[in-house]
């Protein structure tokens, strides 16, 4: 490249100024929203968890599914600059073929849940559901996904 050209590649760069991933759009990881509910209920008076109590959670979560002898039916995994953003979505196409048994893997979620210390502790074993939990660890929503067709979306508030 002659000195022309490498002086106007490098004063087009100077002026793009510092550059940064975009953000990935919704649709990046599963199919547009098509339904919505809202998740409205306080267990307890638990101060909000940070980003790393969070990233955490997920991240044993994932260990543990890759440590089981079978392969994960399911991923999840936590999105947003806060990682407050709960995203689950079906790794075949059986398990999430309907909402409803997308609902009937939460409940499982939570019958896992409730085994913890974390609900033996806070006394919480035979209330609190997966959404109760994800909304005490400071997640914003979640959203479950058959990862081809449907994506369904749950606020906690």
């Amino acid at each position: 490249m002659n000195r022309a050209a490498s002086r106007l590649v490098l004063a087009v760069l100077i002026g793009l100024g510092p550059l940064t991933a975009p953000a990935q759009p919704d649709d990046y990881y599963y199919p547009p929203i098509g339904s919505e509910e809202v998740f409205d209920r306080d267990l307890t008076g638990a101060p909000a968890a940070e980003r790393a109590v969070r990233v955490n959670f997920i991240t044993q979560i994932t260990k543990a599914q890759l440590e089981a002898p079978e392969n994960p039916r399911f991923s999840i995994f936590a999105k947003g600059a806060d990682a407050d953003h709960m995203i689950i979505v079906a790794l075949d196409d059986e398990v999430f073929a309907t909402l409803y048994r997308a609902r009937a893997v939460m409940a499982q979620l939570t019958s896992n849940a409730r085994s913890t210390d974390f609900f033996q502790r806070a006394n919480l074993a035979t209330t609190a559901t997966w959404f109760d939990l994800a909304k005490l660890l400071g997640f914003r929503d979640i959203v479950i996904s058959d990862g081809r067709a449907w994506s369904h979306r749950i606020v906690l508030e």
